[in-house]
């Protein structure tokens, strides 16, 4: 059971399949530094290593445990030779003063330390972190005031320090009189400066006052009552303590409850070295300062180790401080007791790359440690909540990344709004003209006798002006958010309006030549085929034709709400999608057909009589009618978003005043402000 061997060799269990030991291998050392550099944040630093076993192993480690554990890079690792190689040693201290790396791991011996610090030395290096293995953090050896400037805030790992009860009452016992061999001899006159025996002739010594046995040790000052600072030999208590309680154990045993083969027992007379090795894997104890002993299936102890920091004293000295440790995978450290030797009394940074902040992402630079990278912003639609993400994320459909890109905001949505300044010019336009049509109906229905209003089929100018009123309604219904059934009603509603108001300018246009028509020889048989009956019925014929279409059209494919994100990738466009593109072709199509005939028969009747006629104005608003429509289906198919709705709700507009001031401007000027031109004789003498 060893209490200073540290090699992780000996953790081979094929080659010392016995070999115990109270102080924690180099191994755990390796990861005790690395908990070390993770609690700072040194992700960027240089390993020097002693060339031997020593070194080799704990290099080794440093790198497989490095990258398992994702705590950094080596920016170099360099072995240090033995004696004074003063050009490799010179060479080794030229790659530290070129590196980056603020901080310097040493796992050497003191001796490699003193010939490495020379060269520090005569190349002035400073501003560096050094971090010593528990070979040198106490070497005395090297707190010199010419090493003090270089080494001063020096962080170490020593091996854990005990208090052992009863151990100075037990050092305060040993006499010469009861302890006289040459240890102790030698000891008591080092000690109390005197000689037991006078010196042989000619050997003087410099001691001539003999020793009279006593000498009191409590009053002595010396170091070997200094029981501050036990650790090889709280390591020798423990592996002592391990020793005897693995026996104790052994002992206690009752045969036919034994461990071995039969249920024996191990027997101290004739005992086995495999028997005394299964009750030692089996200590389980505490010591009185509180550390908890037990082997692992390597026969390593539950590491535990000091963290020691080199605090430069006032007066130039070095004091060497407990300012932490660490047990097992737990690091704690007392900061505010650590001396930093640096300009701010800070730790240093010592990183080969900042860490990315959040809204970014690692992009690692070719050929370099993983350390080493750039941060590159997270592109649009995109987003890092964490510090150093290697990946950003996209965010949700409806969700898109803010401006720093650390998080994700609803995105905005976009339809055509009773709110927006587009939406409230466009709604105010269609109350408008609801409003016009309501009033013109008014003026038509008050002035219902007079000539101008009969001469004109009175009964299908108040239904072409109703359906004029229903055009302006229904384009409110493309304003505002878009739901299942005003996406449906809303090409419906159009459509229907729209073949009601071109089948009433139809059936005028017809009658107007069916009476021009009765006026000749023999063509008074065509007026049955135009009497009122006749007229409505082909009105209400051609309007129930659209609305099959239309009825056809929502039960096979029906327009419904869609939210589109593909148009802008950082908006959501709602919009009604129409569902079937041949339904709404179908119902333009009709429609088109409808105004393309009572353009053509209002052409063929424009030069009739004017006491009749007015076919021109038909003709005019066929023509304003035809070029909306016309011009709205590029507009629509190049619209994006709301603006297509708009591009809709435009057209009817358009061409609903169309209508209305072409065929019903002129009457009411008349009926208005030239009601003399309104009498049956001003109209038959036109």
């Amino acid at each position: 059971v060893s209490y200073f061997a540290t090699c992780s060799c000996l953790s081979n269990r094929q080659m010392f399949p016995s070999f115990f030991r109270t102080i924690p291998s180099d191994a755990f050392q390796v990861r005790a530094m690395i908990q070390i550099l993770k609690h700072f944040g040194w992700t960027w630093v240089g390993l020097l290593v002693s060339n031997d076993d020593y070194g080799h192993h704990a290099a080794r480690s440093f790198q497989s445990d490095l990258a398992e554990s994702g705590g950094g890079c080596l920016a170099y690792l360099e072995v240090l030779p033995w004696g004074e190689d003063w050009p490799e040693l010179r060479r080794i201290v030229d790659v530290m003063k070129k590196s980056t790396a603020r901080v310097v791991i040493v796992f050497a011996h003191e001796s490699h330390m003193i010939t490495l610090m020379e060269e520090v030395m005569r190349q002035k290096v400073t501003g560096l972190q050094w971090i010593a293995s528990e070979a040198w953090t106490a070497a005395s050896v090297l707190h010199t005031p010419r090493l003090v400037p270089y080494l001063a805030g020096a962080l170490g790992i020593a091996i854990r320090r005990g208090e052992i009860s009863g151990f100075r009452e037990f050092l305060l016992q040993i006499h010469p009189g009861e302890h006289f061999n040459d240890s102790v001899k030698q000891f008591w006159e080092h000690t109390f400066q005197c000689r037991f025996a006078p010196p042989p002739a000619g050997q003087a010594d410099g001691r001539e006052r003999l020793c009279t046995g006593r000498e009191l040790l409590k009053d002595a000052e010396t170091e070997f009552m200094d029981l501050s600072n036990l650790r090889p030999e709280y390591n020798v208590y423990k592996a002592v303590y391990a020793l005897a309680y693995a026996l104790d154990n052994m002992l206690k045993c009752k045969q036919g409850q034994g461990p071995f083969s039969g249920q024996r027992c191990g027997r101290l007379n004739q005992l086995e070295q495999w028997q005394l090795v299964y009750y030692l894997e089996k200590v389980n104890f505490t010591t009185p300062f509180g550390d908890q002993v037990s082997f692992d299936e390597n026969g390593d102890v539950l590491p535990i180790y000091d963290i020691m920091n080199w605090l430069w004293l006032p007066d130039g000295k070095i004091k060497v401080q407990n300012v932490g440790e660490v047990k097992k995978e737990e690091v704690r450290i007392q900061e505010n007791q650590i001396f930093w030797n640096f300009e701010f009394k800070q730790p240093p940074q010592s990183v080969c790359s900042q860490s990315c902040p959040p809204g970014t992402r690692v992009s690692r630079r070719k050929g370099q440690p993983v350390c080493c990278f750039d941060c590159l912003t997270c592109s649009e639609g995109k987003f890092s909540n964490k510090t150093n993400s290697m990946e950003c994320t996209s965010c949700p459909e409806d969700f898109w990344s803010c401006s720093q890109r650390d998080h994700c905001v609803p995105k905005k949505t976009e339809f055509l709004s009773y709110h927006d300044p587009l939406g409230i010019c466009l709604t105010v336009a269609s109350l408008l003209g609801t409003v016009i049509s309501a009033v013109v109906l008014g003026i038509f229905i008050h002035h219902r006798s007079t000539p101008i209003v009969r001469a004109n089929n009175s009964e299908l100018s108040f239904l072409l002006l109703v359906s004029i009123k229903l055009c302006f309604f229904c384009s409110l219904l493309f304003i505002g958010h878009p739901r299942l059934w005003t996406c449906q009603l809303r090409h419906a509603a159009f459509g229907i309006s729209f073949v009601l108001c071109v089948s009433c300018i139809l059936v005028k246009t017809m009658v107007v030549l069916a009476v021009f028509s009765a006026s000749k020889p023999g063509g008074v048989a065509i007026l049955k085929w135009f009497g009122a009956v006749q007229q409505r019925g082909t009105v209400l014929g051609l309007t129930l034709v659209q609305a099959a279409i239309c009825i056809v059209w929502l039960l096979s494919s029906p327009p419904k709400p869609h939210k589109n994100t593909q148009y802008h990738t950082d908006k959501i466009i709602f919009e009604c999608v129409i569902g079937s593109t041949v339904g709404f072709a179908v119902l333009l199509s009709y429609i088109s057909l409808l105004a393309i005939l009572s353009f053509l028969l209002a052409f063929l009747a424009r030069n009739l009589p004017d006491n009749f006629n007015e076919a021109k104005l038909i003709t005019f608003s066929m023509i304003i009618f035809s070029a909306v429509w016309v011009a709205f289906v590029p507009a629509y198919i190049n619209s994006p978003g709301k603006y297509a709705d708009a591009v809709e709700v435009f057209a009817i507009l358009t061409s609903s005043f169309g209508l209305l001031v072409a065929l019903f401007g002129p009457k009411c000027y008349i009926i208005l402000f030239q009601p003399e031109r309104n009498t049956k004789r001003a109209i038959m003498a036109r």
